[in-house]
């Protein structure tokens, strides 16, 4: 019999596709710079690569005078070669608004540094191999990306959200009679983020058998790959417990029988559902705050950080490979502690 496909490998698979289709639209030296990144990067990243250098050759076809009008295919390592710094620099330039099939596309400070980021590793390659002589890319400077304040949840919030995806009372009148049908599952997810401070791709991957409740724990596949326990506490235990009675008498499609959260369509959750499901909720208690599944990530390390002060701990539990990932995320709380710490040394005794 054969054996179920894990939703991590079914994912992988859906980028391999997504990546093969995106090859098949470039020039064919391209394909041996990705088959270099076969055991080095993970498919989502491959695919985000493969995006941003197909737009660079869209770039090239209609903007640079000595490759405007070719076919993308025709577009040689020759071509490739006699691209400066200048042009690359334009590129990002370009890309921060430009016209693709007739819609407008725009791309933040933060999109056009992953776009440099894959064209140096695009000419890095052929330049490591001598295959060109030049390497334009190390002589743009990479865009500033400056820091933004974390939206997190305070913690009355949380009590409020959760309160609401209990009860729906303030939901839209033609929501409620979904809600009903969903809230035991709604519940027992959000908990289950809040309380771990999962991705939402993590998440949405959890299988019936990654519940080990004689540890408290759910076994998760992380961004870069590798699998992971993680802790969950009471509240999530029971929230969970309540959702798998009623999970046991859903009906489900045959593909994902094995799925632990399951949609209106008797199929695995996907990433999109838990975001809309997440901005539903939190339309109920807060307008000011935009949040989003990463931000309930960012208000459990928020916790996590202010109860125990060990980011070591905090870059452990959300699966930061990292640490300086985590602090600087939570460097804002670290300012607080030296605050909180300003009279602690002190240096002599006041006269009473």
């Amino acid at each position: 019999m054969a054996q179920t496909m894990t939703y991590s490998k079914e994912q992988n698979i859906k980028y391999a596709q997504q990546l093969n289709d995106i090859i098949k639209s470039l020039p064919d030296y391209c394909r041996d710079f990705f088959d270099s990144l076969e055991f080095t990067k993970q498919a989502r990243t491959k695919v985000a690569y493969a995006y941003d250098i197909r737009t660079f050759y869209n770039f090239l076809v209609k903007e640079i005078p000595f490759t405007k009008g070719k076919d993308i295919k025709d577009v040689s390592l020759s071509d490739i070669e006699k691209v400066s710094a200048k042009d690359i620099n334009d590129f990002l330039r370009y890309v921060k608004v430009y016209k693709h099939n007739g819609a407008y596309v725009t791309n933040s400070d933060k999109a056009a540094k992953r776009k440099l980021c894959a064209l140096r590793k695009f000419y890095g390659y052929y330049y490591r191999y001598e295959i060109i002589s030049a390497n334009p890319s190390i002589k743009v400077d990479m865009p500033k990306i400056r820091d933004k304040a974390i939206v997190r949840l305070d913690v009355n919030e949380v009590a409020d959200f959760l309160d609401q995806v209990e009860t729906g009372d303030r939901l839209p009148e033609n929501a409620r009679k979904k809600h009903d049908k969903f809230k035991v599952r709604d519940l027992a997810l959000l908990t289950l983020m809040l309380g771990t401070g999962i991705r939402v791709s993590e998440c949405v991957g959890l299988d019936i058998d990654d519940l080990d409740f004689d540890n408290n724990r759910i076994k998760v596949v992380r961004k870069g790959g590798d699998e992971d326990y993680v802790y969950f506490g009471d509240e999530a235990r029971d929230a969970l417990i309540d959702y798998l009675e009623e999970r046991q008498d859903m009906q489900v499609k045959e593909e994902d029988k094995r799925a632990l959260f399951i949609s209106q369509k008797k199929s695995r959750l996907t990433v999109r559902s838990v975001e809309l499901l997440v901005k539903k909720y939190a339309a109920t208690v807060t307008s000011l705050k935009h949040i989003t599944p990463h931000k309930l990530r960012s208000t459990y390390g928020t916790n996590l950080y202010q109860a125990s002060r060990d980011i070591y701990l905090v870059a452990d539990v959300l699966g930061h490979k990292d640490v300086n990932t985590t602090r600087r995320h939570y460097a804002d709380m670290d300012d607080e502690n030296k605050r909180e710490a300003r009279n602690i040394v002190r240096l002599r005794e006041k006269n009473e």
